[in-house]
């Protein structure tokens, strides 16, 4: 049942994201400067937050916290910020369907990071963990394909010029390249959030303190980056609705869900809602923004999810090694394999005797 719920609320939660990602291109589209937009989207969600932190600890208070904690929440508020950053300028130079697309990098790079840093043992005898390996291998040729290759349009008869990227799609390319680093980045804070929320099981409390990190961060990058003192200027229309949505959805609701996920769940399980995205993205380009839908984008996108699809089914497996013997019902990416290894060589153990 709790599955369920998490599920549900995860979904949920995803349209309303890709739909804040159609929004911030629309208005970037008018001149808005994502800079600014940060910042005013952190102040505003951390407004909002703050007071939902007060009423919640109302009548109890909150766990107290250490430096070593505090440090990893500022990392959080940082890589916040990069996340930001990154993918709000990519974003500008390409559209919703490739930011979703390569956000669909995530649980690669999870994984990656996992292994780096020997959270994620390998052995390469399982199917499992050689599913998992291949899996993240295909998942980044995935983005390669649809960051350089566009070919055919398949919402119109145009045919293009080039069917690989040429000097003046560079800004395609760069797109590409910002919100890889973006994903990456989001993989880093993933990773320090679900380390970070088992030591302190504070959500909502958590991601405020964060967000005010973020806050300061965000407006210190927008005064440096941005020359325009006319951006700082809100107007009452499109620009207001879209930090105002991005706030309250996607850096408030978004992240306190997501760490309650990562609590609940695991890393990995919050990840494993990405190549959905890339649907809903297609969808909402097309359909509100008049992108076209190239033949790259296509094939790229399934390679991800391929790819992507295939971790899932070796943490799975994983999974199913650990219900059998009646350990865990749940494993996190941080010792998925070793532990699945640890039961085979006991059942072997077991046979032999």
């Amino acid at each position: 049942m709790q599955s369920a719920e998490v599920t549900t609320v995860m979904v949920v939660l995803l349209f309303l994201t890709v739909g804040s990602t159609t929004l911030v291109k629309a208005s970037m589209s008018k001149g808005m400067s994502n800079y600014v937009f940060a910042a005013y989207s952190n102040l505003l969600g951390f407004c909002f937050l703050l007071i939902a932190t007060t009423l919640h600890y109302r009548n109890r208070s909150p766990t107290p916290l250490n430096n070593f904690i505090l440090f990893r929440i500022f990392l959080i508020g940082f890589f916040s910020v990069s996340i930001q950053t990154f993918l709000y300028v990519g974003l500008g130079y390409s559209s919703p369907t490739l930011c979703s697309a390569i956000e669909d990098l995530l649980p690669a790079f999870t994984f990656l990071i996992a292994t780096v840093f020997r959270m994620e043992k390998l052995d390469l005898k399982l199917r499992s963990c050689q599913a998992k390996t291949i899996g993240t291998v295909v998942s980044i040729a995935g983005a390669f394909i649809v960051t350089f290759y566009k070919g055919l349009p398949m919402t119109n008869g145009v045919m293009p010029n080039n069917l690989f990227l040429s000097s003046q799609q560079s800004q395609w390319l760069l797109g590409g390249f910002l919100l890889s680093t973006g994903t990456f980045c989001g993989s880093v804070s993933l990773v320090i959030q679900t380390w970070t929320i088992k030591d302190y099981p504070e959500e909502l409390m958590l991601i405020t303190i964060a967000t005010s990190f973020s806050v300061i961060l965000s407006f210190v990058v927008a005064f440096v980056a941005e020359q325009n003192p006319k951006a700082w200027i809100l107007k009452p229309d499109m620009e207001l609705v879209c930090i105002l949505y991005s706030a309250i959805v996607v850096l408030s609701t978004r992240s306190v869900v997501y760490a309650w996920a990562c609590r609940k769940k695991g890393a990995v399980y919050v990840a494993m809602f990405s190549p959905l995205g890339i649907v809903i993205a297609l969808a909402m380009g097309i359909v509100f923004l008049g992108d076209t839908l190239y033949l790259g984008s296509v094939i790229g996108a399934a390679t991800i999810a391929v790819g992507f699809y295939a971790v899932i089914w070796g943490q799975a497996q994983e999974e199913n090694i650990c219900e059998k013997h009646g350990t865990c019902s749940i494993i996190s990416s941080s010792s998925s394999c070793s532990e699945a290894t640890l039961f085979l060589n006991k059942s072997k153990d077991t046979m032999i005797v």
